[in-house]
């Protein structure tokens, strides 16, 4: 059952704009009794998603879903102008924000600080100016453009008051939440499906992942794919198993924005401390965590660090699990964590280091 498509899709630049989705969703049924799986599949904020779930009070979540994302776009969405986080942009001082908006902007505070500033929602602007945002922007971008924005940039430079209104100390700063929204989205199905009874379930929106239990149909846990960025084809770097965890995989090696006049590739990792965009030596960056709004920011965050600084900044977070490919002088590498090794990927071999 198709749902209706709460946005328009804008091709390559979809509501998530700043990172390339990379876990493909894959279940490989091997059962051949009937099937006692529910699936709800469609579109929705500027990409696809899939719901597979087993219930035992034949519950339907398709209704539940369609609420969801409404919800979700009239929050957070920058491409619906009459969303809370358009109005505030766009000077509305008046605006009170909902629990989900509130939650989003205290966690993107905390992991803000967790990966010293690498993961930055007030970099909106100038995502907008490289053409990845919901806003279309006609500006030149230079050195001194871009400094200039990032005065504008910055958690400090933005506050959540008691009265739950975001309060800005200049007009100037633009909030987004595009690198955490579609991973909190992720949860909020999850949470939905669990309060039902469904206790086993996959939910899989633009490749963010959230699981729960197993594939029934199987007794397995749920097994997905990361794209290999080597090819063209989406074929798989690895499969993991998930169980009771969310993942989240963020890249740059086929989405980019092509300059028209410079004929200069920008791709979507943002550095939200120098304003640049940035050719990463992370060609995809896999994320385990306990939801899927914290794999989704962190992604992104080890996306604009590179590889050595991720594996500092690695270290002070727990529990978070990742699986790296990297580029290190011209040779496309593996790095996986021991937790994300004991969901059953990344085989250890000769290209592949753990800690």
């Amino acid at each position: 059952m198709a749902l209706k498509k709460l946005v328009k899709i804008n091709k390559g630049i979809p509501f998530i704009a700043l990172f390339l989705i990379g876990a493909i969703f894959s279940c490989k049924e091997e059962s051949k009794a009937p099937s006692k799986m529910k699936y709800v599949s469609g579109e929705a904020l500027g990409t696809t998603y899939h719901i597979k779930y087993f219930s035992e009070d034949n519950f339907d979540a398709s209704t539940k879903v369609d609420s969801i994302f409404k919800t979700i776009n009239l929050s957070m969405s920058t491409y619906q102008q009459d969303s809370d986080i358009s109005k505030i942009n766009h000077g509305d001082t008046s605006v009170v924000v909902d629990d989900m908006f509130k939650e989003v902007y205290e966690l993107s505070e905390s992991i803000s600080r967790n990966t010293k500033g690498y993961f930055d929602p007030t970099v909106g602007n100038i995502v907008n100016a490289y053409g990845f945002g919901g806003e279309k922007v006609e500006i030149k971008l230079d050195s001194v453009k871009i400094d200039s924005m990032m005065t504008y940039v910055g958690m400090d430079k933005i506050a959540l008051t008691s009265e739950n209104r975001i309060k800005k100390n200049s007009p100037n700063v633009y909030l987004e939440f595009n690198s955490i929204a579609k991973g909190y989205t992720v949860d909020r199905l999850g949470i939905m499906l669990e309060k039902a009874g469904v206790n086993n379930y996959l939910v899989e929106l633009g490749g963010e992942l959230r699981a729960r239990g197993k594939n029934i149909d199987n007794q397995k846990n749920w097994r997905v794919g990361i794209d290999n960025p080597q090819t063209k084809d989406r074929s798989f770097s690895t499969v993991i198993s998930l169980k009771n965890v969310a993942m989240a995989t963020s890249g740059n090696y086929r989405k980019f924005r092509l300059d028209s006049l410079t004929g200069k590739r920008y791709v979507h990792t943002i550095n939200p401390l120098t304003g640049y965009s940035y050719k990463s030596d992370i060609l995809s960056a896999s994320v385990l965590a306990n939801t899927c709004a914290e794999a989704d920011a962190y992604a992104t965050a080890f996306m604009a660090m590179g590889y050595s600084k991720a594996l500092v900044v690695l270290e002070e977070i727990p529990g978070i699990e990742v699986y790296f490919i990297y580029d290190e002088a011209g040779t496309v590498k593996t790095y996986a964590s021991k937790g994300f090794l004991a969901a059953g990927a990344a085989p250890k071999g000769d290209d592949t280091k753990t800690n």
